[in-house]
């Protein structure tokens, strides 16, 4: 008989489930689901940074999204369905109560959005991550070593003491603090302890500064110094981390029910859509994953031989089991990719919606905006490289690697009366390929080996145009995953060896991570012209940078 798992993939925007044949990796069903408050723009305020999400939106998609794809299959199926297993995004942390209840779901703290979950791209907290970095720098033990040496304000510590800062009462009511990744798998087990919530390596080990080297989480008279309104936090966390393939329990009964599944099912741990994503793109020692969407994240791993006492400055951290048991990952990864692509839309939508928005339905005027990157794109493809004398810097929502820095500001130099929409479009294409180029060379300069580059997501499968640019930038073939849901089916390869269906991760890739579905080569003449435009972004970004 046939054993299945599912895979469920919640991202920034919407969550989507896979229901997989672990024999062969096989998606029978897929369903995606927007998280219906955030859709509505509720608790978020893009004009200070702020990103929160409700923890029903995360409860109703998980029921919308497994009923959907166990009903697209014969009821044989769902009874043979042995695992399940989360990805989501991060640092994404929520404030807990003594039960592990997140506040949000509290009556008094549901419209509170400091009681909800903080989103990875929430920037709130820069004045925090400051304080942390100026901290650590002072203090006996470097905490950020293990993390690129740079705290950033996405993360979990910095978001923390803001939120403590922010609110007497989530302050007054807080008990601990849990990722997305892991409040997932305890929702579903059961698990309503604090201390006995199963703590994923990927997200702490990346994002809150936990290292075996000293113990565990930052000392308590560390976060004391820091901010005496963290002290006792720690000790209500945790000690030890697990990698994201081990059991965390069953779905209980009450789950099991709301599920249309057994209670013999396994949840497995929890990790960041990323790594996962890396895991179900193939990826093997000394190779690259680019998850490349609204923002990219990108994941090496290696073997802990070949890394030895090696410390990546200004990455998002290297840690022991976070992508693949056993070997070191590495994250690294631009605060805005496909991001600015719909900025630059949403600003040439304006005058459209402006004029027609009376004229128009909705859905029409909808139709139209669509057609609106499609068209820059055939029309910036017949510009040749450099001649535009465009040049924009991708800082649009700060940056991430190298060198952590969420307050700069993104740029678009070498404007004429010339310049046209297409033009402008290109730069902006260009300077995405080139802040992943400074990834890649920081990487690289570091001792750390990359032999090829695998791209997933929705813009590596649907646009041709930025990922030949981007080959043509880092002179490297970059292969497409094939399946277009990449990080569920990395869940799905994590919730089969939780069941006992494969003895390791890299046995259930064997059978069950996707194939590639494209390469694309560099074009030799291109790559010689963007070496010189790189030198032109470098600079520019150092103007931006004050420097």
């Amino acid at each position: 008989m046939e054993k299945y798992v599912i895979g469920l993939d919640y991202g920034s925007d919407s969550a989507r489930a896979v229901l997989v044949n672990a024999a062969n990796g096989k998606t029978l069903a897929t369903a995606v689901r927007y998280y219906p408050r955030w859709k509505e723009g509720k608790f978020c305020n893009p004009a200070i940074n702020q990103y929160r999400q409700h923890p029903k939106d995360y409860i109703e998609v998980l029921e919308a999204t497994v009923h959907e794809v166990l009903e697209k299959v014969a009821p044989e199926v769902a009874q043979n369905v042995v695992g399940i297993a989360f990805d989501t995004t991060g640092s994404t942390p929520c404030f807990i109560d003594e039960t592990g209840t997140p506040l949000a779901l509290k009556e008094e703290f549901a419209e509170n959005p400091n009681a909800m979950f903080v989103l990875w791209k929430d920037h709130t907290a820069i004045k925090e991550a400051d304080e942390i970095n100026a901290l650590c720098r002072r203090w006996e033990v470097d905490y950020t070593a293990y993390e690129g040496g740079i705290y950033s304000s996405e993360w979990l510590w910095a978001k923390a003491l803001h939120v403590l800062r922010a609110d007497e009462a989530v302050r007054n009511a807080a008990y601990s603090i849990v990722e997305h990744c892991e409040w997932m798998p305890a929702l579903l087990t059961g698990t309503t302890k604090p201390a006995e919530i199963v703590r994923s390596r990927c997200a702490q080990g990346h994002k809150a500064m936990w290292h075996t080297k000293w113990g565990g989480l930052p000392s308590e008279e560390f976060l004391a110094t820091l901010d005496p309104l963290l002290k006792g936090l720690r000790g209500r966390m945790f000690v030890d981390t697990e990698t994201a393939e081990k059991p965390v329990g069953h779905l209980t009964e009450e789950w099991a029910q709301r599920l249309g599944l057994s209670t013999d099912v396994v949840v497995a741990g929890g990790a960041f859509d990323c790594h996962m994503g890396a895991v179900g793109a193939g990826i093997q020692a000394d190779s690259w994953v680019r998850i490349i969407g609204t923002s990219t994240c990108d994941i090496v791993v290696a073997k802990p031989e070949s890394v030895g006492d090696k410390l990546i400055p200004g990455i998002c951290g290297q840690v022991d089991g976070s992508v693949v048991p056993g070997l070191i990952g590495f994250e690294a990864g631009q605060s805005a990719f496909g991001d600015i692509y719909a900025w630059f839309r949403r600003v040439l939508e304006f005058p459209m919606k402006a004029i027609l928005g009376d004229k128009l339905t909705i859905e029409e005027l909808e139709k139209a905006c669509d057609k609106i990157l499609p068209a820059l794109t055939v029309e910036a493809e017949k510009i040749p490289i450099g001649e535009s004398g465009v040049i924009a810097v991708d800082w649009m929502n700060g940056r991430r690697t190298p060198d952590a820095d969420q307050t700069l500001k993104g740029a678009i130099a070498g404007i004429t009366l010339g310049t046209t929409a297409p033009m402008i479009y290109r730069a902006l294409v260009e300077a995405t390929a080139f802040g992943s180029k400074a990834i890649m060379e920081r990487m690289k300069s570091e001792g750390i080996r990359i032999n090829g580059c695998i791209g997933i997501g929705g813009i590596a499968l649907k646009s041709p145009f930025v990922m030949q640019v981007m080959s043509d930038v880092l002179g490297v073939p970059i292969s497409v995953c094939e399946s277009d849901q990449a990080c569920a089916l990395g869940a799905s390869i994590f919730a089969a060896v939780a069941a006992g269906l494969y003895p390791s991760v890299e046995e259930a890739q064997k059978q069950m991570a996707s194939g590639c579905a494209k390469e694309y080569t560099p074009i030799a003449e291109n790559q010689a012209k963007y070496e010189a435009l790189y030198n032109d972004y470098l600079a520019l970004g150092r103007y931006c940078e004050g420097k």
